[in-house]
């Protein structure tokens, strides 16, 4: 397990240049006591890393020090083999991925290799499902572009509520949720996750601009997520849709099946009944209006009066034409 440990300290110092104790203890989830004994360790055996003292300071390898990463071992080959490249949602982010894999393979012992060849007959992930998620992924090229290159993005972007704006940002990093994508950036107005499904007319710009000190991108997303989730729960409702309104709301929001004794039998009758947690009322209205009489509000009563109001008022404005 140490010797396990000492290695990933080392590739990780490898990688990036520059890491804090505090940083390499959160990484392999250990102490940062264990973490300054694994550096000790790391010392005495000669490899060549040192301490930068002071508040920007860290742990650091001699420049130019490189060490061969060791070969993959049965599980980690699986583990491999598992997450092979699944689609990203791109053909062409898909091929690419492939293309790697394939020189990874060429690259292993033989040992590994007839091993690997043995389960791949044995493996196939399937990344469409059984209905299309209408991801528009035509603009993660450029914004990828933009990712790696640290430069300004403008573009257009259409929130879930149908409100459109312009935009320039920093872009920061991207993030794969499920067959989704997502670009963390920062604004004018502070930091900001945009859906790339729901960015039009991308461009990159000539300026770039200056990271945030210390960002992180898998730590940011985590605490944003946490502070979504947190806040998705603000109007939730319950409704009775067709199937295929239930398969669409399921791409759009957090949904959770209503147990069939908690609704009226005449409710449920050739339909689904979702717990659905909306961002705000807002976006309920705008979304459950849209469907029209695919979707019949059954909680909360403030809602369903709400819309039966709006069907009212839609039905006399078309009498009075």
């Amino acid at each position: 397990m140490k010797a396990d440990r000492l290695m990933s300290v080392l590739l990780l110092l490898q990688a990036r240049g520059q890491v804090t104790e505090r940083e390499l203890a959160e990484q392999l989830e250990v102490s940062q006591r264990t973490i300054h004994r694994d550096l000790e360790s790391l010392s005495a055996a000669r490899i060549p890393v040192s301490a930068m003292r002071g508040s920007q300071g860290g742990w650091q390898l001699e420049k130019g020090w490189r060490t061969h990463v060791p070969g993959l071992d049965e599980s980690e080959l699986n583990a491999l083999l598992m997450a092979q490249p699944r689609g990203l949602g791109n053909p062409r982010l898909a091929a690419a991925a492939q293309s790697a894999l394939n020189k990874l393979m060429a690259a292993m012992p033989e040992p590994l290799k007839v091993q690997a060849a043995h389960l791949r007959q044995r493996l196939h992930v399937d990344p469409t499902g059984w209905r299309d998620t209408g991801e528009d992924l035509s603009m993660l090229s450029t914004v990828q572009d933009a990712v790696a290159r640290d430069r300004r993005l403008t573009f257009d972007y259409t929130k879930p509520d149908g409100e459109q704006s312009s935009r320039t940002v920093d872009a920061l990093g991207l993030v794969s949720k499920g067959l989704n994508w997502y670009l963390v950036a920062r604004t004018t107005n502070g930091m900001r996750t945009f859906r790339v499904s729901r960015m039009k007319r991308v461009t990159v710009l000539a300026v770039g601009f200056e990271r945030p000190a210390r960002f992180d991108l898998v730590e940011h997303w985590q605490s944003s997520t946490a502070e979504l989730d947190r806040k998705r729960a603000n109007y939730r409702v319950i409704v009775s849709l067709t199937e295929d309104a239930a398969r669409r709301v399921q791409t759009w929001c957090v949904t959770k099946p209503v147990s069939a004794g908690t609704v009226a039998p005449k409710a449920q009758a050739g339909r689904v009944v979702l717990q659905v947690d909306f961002d705000n009322e807002k976006e309920a209205k705008f979304i459950i209006l849209g469907m029209g009489s695919a979707v019949r509000v059954l909680e909360p009563e403030s809602l369903l009066h709400w819309v039966e109001a709006e069907a009212r008022e839609v039905a006399g404005g078309a009498n009075r034409d």
